[in-house]
């Protein structure tokens, strides 16, 4: 089971710090290999006056820090292809957002840093669709593509998840990541900001798990509602450990 947690957006290396303490002791106690994730960017934010992140040299130089402390693998988000090749020297997991899953020299570009690449499926496609990206990918020379769920847009700021594209990705990748924090967002629901509904995401995660996925994808705070990007729809941080842990009962009650 492949398991991604951290902030949304690198806030303050005090929130790194803390946030990676609990996934590197939750690591110790559940057997797990956490990799932590936090954006050093987020370059698709509803308002021009949304809190982006530190930018690329600061932030990769904090979540190198983050390796360096606490022994956690890495992944981050890039939005444009340069971005690729610094990004893989650092973290060992690079993120290629929904709305870019199309965008092929951005694909490639994650693909020949030699990482493996976590492609998101875009809120406009189906899990079938998906085949093409992960064919650019793999022709592009990456060792190992997981494919993510985060769920369609229909417009009218919300997300409607169909699981059943979590089985229809398992034919084309091996790995299929059940996003599920962001597949709660409300997208610009909350007055030039995303709303969402955290509420809902161990239900998420369980229903994706009974529909074959074998990875999850967890945004998690300390105090979610004064987190600076995606706080409604991101999972207080105490709650993590036993949604994993319940994830991990029922993984082994069918092996």
């Amino acid at each position: 089971m492949k398991l991604i947690a951290g902030p949304c957006v690198i806030e303050s290396a005090e929130l790194l710090d803390a946030v990676a303490e609990r996934l590197a002791a939750i690591n110790r106690r559940l057997g797990t290999e956490i990799i932590f994730k936090a954006s050093f960017d987020k370059a698709n934010r509803t308002s021009i006056r949304s809190f982006r992140g530190p930018g690329l040299d600061k932030g990769l130089q904090m979540l190198a820090d983050v390796r360096a402390k606490w022994g956690l693998k890495l992944l981050t988000d890039i939005h444009e292809a340069w971005q690729a090749a610094p990004v893989g020297e650092v973290v060992d997991v690079v993120q290629i957002p929904a709305f870019l899953c199309r965008q092929t020299d951005l694909v490639v570009a994650a693909a020949k840093t030699g990482r493996t690449v976590n492609i998101k499926k875009a809120q406009f496609l189906s899990g079938a669709d998906m085949r093409y990206p992960y064919e650019k990918a793999m022709d592009a020379g990456a060792r190992e593509v997981w494919l993510t769920e985060r769920g369609n847009s229909f417009g009218y700021n919300n997300l409607v998840v169909d699981f059943r594209n979590i089985p229809d990705m398992l034919q084309i990748a091996p790995t299929v990541v059940m996003d599920c924090t962001h597949s709660v967002q409300r997208p610009g629901a909350a007055g030039g900001k995303t709303g969402g509904n955290r509420e809902f995401v161990p239900s998420m995660a369980l229903a994706a798990q009974a529909f074959g996925a074998n990875g999850f994808f967890f945004e998690v705070h300390p105090d979610p509602d004064r987190a600076l990007s995606d706080g409604p729809n991101m999972l207080r941080l105490d709650d993590l450990e036993p949604l994993l842990a319940k994830l991990l009962r029922r993984e082994a009650e069918t092996c």
